[in-house]
């Protein structure tokens, strides 16, 4: 009988499609994966570094999973192994751990599952982990998460990404596509490409060879790709020429998801990010001025060392006056061996849930002004496995997340519809036709 294998993926898009991937090397080995409360032999838990709460749910889920399964093997991969591979190994029921340049062997080093009084730690540095990996989900959603991109190497003073990931490097146009085609033929409808910072794809044994915009326009091309979603770009390599291409594309749809973390240019000269904000408002405008229906994301941080209320109230009204969709708010929490976690004047941490909390509400009346636009509107849904309540949901091209009663036929299937009007949950509800789909 087959060993079971169960995994768990903590932050972001890249993790899943790296835990994907780590799962087929699995299924290659001859495991079977399985649920986490299927009492797997194996448990892999995929962990992020970017928040503070991302270290104590590793520690919760290490927890839980030896609930189900105590006598299962533990491994811990990931952002948060590549930095604290001692703390994790300290964790009680932890078996290994491996770092960024050892966790695509994984299979390999899990030869033996015999649980040790020690956990095992293979921790190259993170220099190490020069080679790029592609991967992508699959089986889990309806749209897929490719992986074109990895590393990172600007150097903003808040972020561990580069000390987790090492270096940006990316895969080749050509096995992009190859991957893009092999994604097509199991069905699937949408791919969501994904890197640590996605714009700055093209870089091959330290040498650009490509730039984003040239796999951008290849992969327009590929037969049977619906829609190609960008997943995060920074707004210094968001060009004219990709916004525009956006705008009159076959298949990329008109959602962008652009970085600012702060709205107040003193803040972002401290976070050493690459641009000022006057840059972030034309960026936003031009995407506005050729695709008035785009969606627009932002990701912003609060409480950042030295942030007055003043710096605050900038952030808030730059973004209150930006025609932007929704925000993804992120509170700052100090990250050791980076320049911002010396920095003086640290903003009190019921400061930080304050301004928090303030912008949660904005970005919820954003969202409600978006979808206000929308409605009226005749849109193509593409509809998720999810039902939550009898209903089941799906997002239109430019992201409006809508709601109808389940219908198991609907599942991975592109359906125009109207989108009439938003229900007390804040989704949209929609009719196709006559026929109302949600009552």
């Amino acid at each position: 009988m087959n060993k079971k294998v169960a995994f768990y993926t903590l932050g972001c898009k890249l993790n899943y499609s790296e835990t994907s991937t780590i799962g087929r090397l699995f299924n290659k080995a001859g495991f079977d994966t399985v649920d986490f409360t299927d009492t797997p032999d194996v448990f892999v838990i995929n962990t992020c570094s970017v928040t503070e709460n991302a270290d104590k749910k590793c520690k919760k889920v290490v927890k839980e999973a030896l609930k189900i399964s105590p006598a299962a093997y533990v491994t811990i991969v990931g952002c948060y192994a590549q930095l604290k591979p001692t703390e994790i190994a300290e964790i009680p029921g932890v078996d290994m751990v491996l770092g960024a340049a050892e966790k695509f062997q994984i299979v390999d080093y899990i030869q033996d599952l015999t649980k040790n009084p020690k956990a095992l730690v293979y921790n190259q540095p993170v220099s190490e982990a020069n080679q790029f990996v592609s991967s992508y989900s699959f089986g889990d959603r309806t749209r897929t998460f490719l992986k074109v991109q990895d590393g990172c190497d600007y150097s903003c003073s808040f972020c561990t990404i580069p000390l987790a990931r090492g270096a940006s490097r990316s895969d080749t146009i050509e096995h992009v596509l190859e991957q893009a085609r092999q994604i097509v033929q199991s069905g699937v409808k949408e791919i969501v490409l994904t890197g640590v910072n996605l714009g700055d794809f093209g870089i091959q044994d330290g040498n650009r060879e490509d730039k984003f915009f040239d796999l951008v326009k290849a992969l327009d091309e590929v037969e049977g790709i619906d829609r190609i979603r960008i997943s995060s770009i920074e707004p210094n390599l968001l060009s004219d020429e990709i916004i525009e291409f956006v705008s009159r594309s076959k298949r990329f749809v008109p959602h962008f998801h652009i970085p600012l973390q702060s709205g107040n240019n003193k803040i972002l000269g401290l976070m050493r990010r690459r641009y000022k904000r006057e840059l972030y408002a034309e960026r936003v405008a031009k995407i506005k001025r050729v695709m008035p229906d785009c969606c627009i994301g932002v990701d912003v941080i609060v409480g950042f060392p030295g942030e007055t209320r003043e710096d605050f109230i900038d952030t808030y009204n730059f973004l209150n006056g930006l025609d932007v969709s929704y925000l993804h708010v992120f509170t700052y929490s100090e990250r050791e061996n980076t320049p911002a976690a010396e920095m003086p004047n640290p903003v009190p941490g019921s400061t930080r849930a304050d301004r928090s909390k303030m912008l949660h509400i904005l970005s919820d009346k954003k969202r409600r002004a978006f979808y206000e636009t929308q409605l009226n509107k005749t849109d193509e849904v593409l509809f998720e496995a999810d039902i939550k309540d009898g209903y089941m949901h799906g997002f239109t091209r430019n992201y409006v997340k809508v709601k109808a009663k389940y219908d198991p036929v609907l599942v991975n299937e592109l359906k125009k519809v109207n989108l009439t009007h938003i229900s007390p949950d804040g989704d949209v509800e929609i009719t196709e036709g006559e026929e109302i789909l949600v009552h």
